[in-house]
């Protein structure tokens, strides 16, 4: 016996069997019941959702000898003949094949010759969209105006190609995409049936790929059963047969593209590549994968509709924090295009490294969100001194304060500026030179007010962090446990213990004229160097 596809072994066959539809087959049920049948219906939505499946079980539904609410009995003669496709009550018509005129015309002709046993005769018209439109004229008196005992069921993907005088005499109902988590269910349960070993999280990854649709969905389970034959179904034997890569890839390739790294960008799609993935799949999962960035970064409420395991999302929060919103606009709008041409691209590699480069090189774009990106790259390097500044100037002696006989200016009342002659730990200029880098990752407010700081030297080596008096001052002082979180971030960055005093610099006053600025002074010794 020839095997049968899932899809069509397991296809439902009662209203209780459709899943992901429950406000169409309320509704279908509820007619059924009261004896409101209409004359014509229109099914429409996207593949794979249950359009013709819905209309076979409602064609056998009204012919069945003994109903249920649930739908047919499938045991009748009646049902039995349909289901064999024996029956001259119901009738599957694919108007891809057959949209023509004579097509139609055939079918008003039978519509005068009442059903020879049953009570309606059901005319299931798929791809309706594709009649022409004298096919669609000929329809319509038929469609406006039939026989008691026939009915007319229109499927199509794409209801907007349908003429506005066909529209109008349907009842319309429109099937939406089945949710991930219904698919899944529908899967666990025919693998049960199946007695098919597989992991949750490659039925959740078949689910997602499937994009609403039930019967990509038991295609693509078909596809991967068949490859592990008498073996468990994982995770990674789906990303095998499929060509597709995992998320953790995504991430890697998103934190190099914010590093601005375009040679290891380029060597990670090298990776991609040589291991066989589908490129036009990596585009659109790119993609999606920037969407949720968004999404998580929009708002901590829409995490139920980012489909990500708990380490890929906690993953995707950190990132959020490291990426600035405008600028995940830009790359998922750069990659939004690249998916529209990359499809039909006999050299789709060349295409995707020039999207990354672009998402490096912000300077390739004209775009509001480029230039953008081009302001923020420069004041990045501003802030790790890459642009040089001039010297810094001599120390002056603040007003109110005493010079020391060598000239040198004494430290400030609160024993914590650094004297321009003192030597600085090795560590401590490690920290400093690295400053920015290292509060990149860290969450605001603190990295808001320490990007803002100046660094200098107290007494004991302590680092002494200058911030401006108001909100950044009280921040610490007021707060001591988040002194304590920079401590220990320092420490770590160090291998070993690090203390931090923080000062509170007042707004306007040159902090020059209490401290000596480390960062200034660290880069002009590198120069000198």
């Amino acid at each position: 016996m020839s095997y049968t596809a899932l899809y069509r072994k397991f296809r439902p066959s009662t209203f209780a069997d459709v899943k992901g539809q429950d406000h169409i087959v309320t509704t279908l049920r509820n007619q059924l019941r009261a004896g409101r049948v209409g004359h014509a219906y229109l099914f429409t939505g996207t593949r794979g959702t249950g359009k013709t499946t819905v209309a076979k079980i409602f064609a056998k539904t009204v012919n069945c000898e003994n109903p249920s609410p649930e739908g047919p009995c499938g045991a009748c003669r009646i049902c039995r003949a349909i289901a064999a496709g024996a029956s001259m009550n119901v009738l599957e018509i694919d108007a891809a094949s057959n949209n023509g005129v004579d097509n139609i015309r055939s079918i008003v002709e039978e519509v005068s010759y009442s059903p020879a046993e049953g009570k309606y005769k059901v005319y299931i018209i798929d791809e309706v969209h594709m009649l022409s439109i004298g096919a669609f004229n000929a329809l319509l008196k038929t469609l406006e105006e039939p026989p008691s005992y026939c009915i007319f069921i229109l499927a199509t993907t794409e209801a907007y190609k349908l003429p506005v005088t066909i529209l109008s005499r349907c009842q319309r109902y429109d099937f939406k995409r089945i949710s991930i988590e219904t698919i899944v269910n529908r899967m666990k349960e025919l693998t049960a049936a199946e007695s098919v070993l597989v992991e949750d999280k490659a039925l959740r990854y078949l689910a997602r790929a499937a994009d609403g649709s039930m019967r990509d969905a038991l295609s693509l389970l078909d596809q991967c059963i068949a490859f592990c034959l008498g073996e468990a179904l994982t995770y990674d034997k789906v990303l095998d047969v499929l060509g597709a890569v995992d998320t953790e890839v995504y991430s890697r390739l998103l934190r190099r593209v914010l590093d601005r790294d375009v040679v290891s960008c380029v060597e990670l799609l090298e990776e991609i590549v040589m291991q066989g993935r589908e490129l036009v799949q990596f585009v659109t999962e790119f993609t999606w994968y920037l969407r949720s960035l968004l999404l998580v970064q929009a708002s901590d409420q829409l995490e139920d509709v980012i489909d990500l395991s708990a380490d890929s999302l906690s993953r995707l929060k950190e990132e959020a924090r490291l990426a600035q919103t405008d600028r995940v606009m830009r790359y998922i709008r750069i990659f939004s295009e690249l998916s529209g041409q990359i499809r039909y691209a006999s050299q789709k590699r060349i295409l995707i490294e020039v999207a990354l480069i672009k998402l490096c090189k912000p300077g390739m774009e004209v775009s509001q969100e480029a230039l953008a990106d081009r302001i923020r790259e420069m004041e990045e390097k501003l802030e790790n001194m890459v642009l040089t500044g001039r010297p810094p100037e001599p120390v002056r002696a603040a007003p109110g304060r005493a010079s020391s006989p060598g000239g040198q200016e004494e430290a400030p009342a609160s024993g914590r500026a650094a004297a321009p002659g003192q030597a600085v730990p090795q560590d401590l200029r490690e920290i400093v030179a690295k400053w920015q880098s290292m509060i990149a990752g860290m969450g605001n407010p603190m990295k808001m007010y320490l990007k803002a700081a100046k660094l200098s030297l107290g007494k004991d080596n302590r680092l002494t962090v200058a911030v401006e008096d108001g909100p950044a001052s009280d921040y610490f002082h007021r707060q001591p446990q988040n002194q304590e979180r920079l401590e220990q971030a320092l420490s770590a960055f160090a291998g070993k213990a690090v203390a931090v005093a923080i000062q509170a610099v007042e707004s306007g006053r040159e902090f020059e004229d209490d401290y000596v600025d480390l960062t200034r002074v660290i880069h002009m010794e590198i120069e000198e160097e």
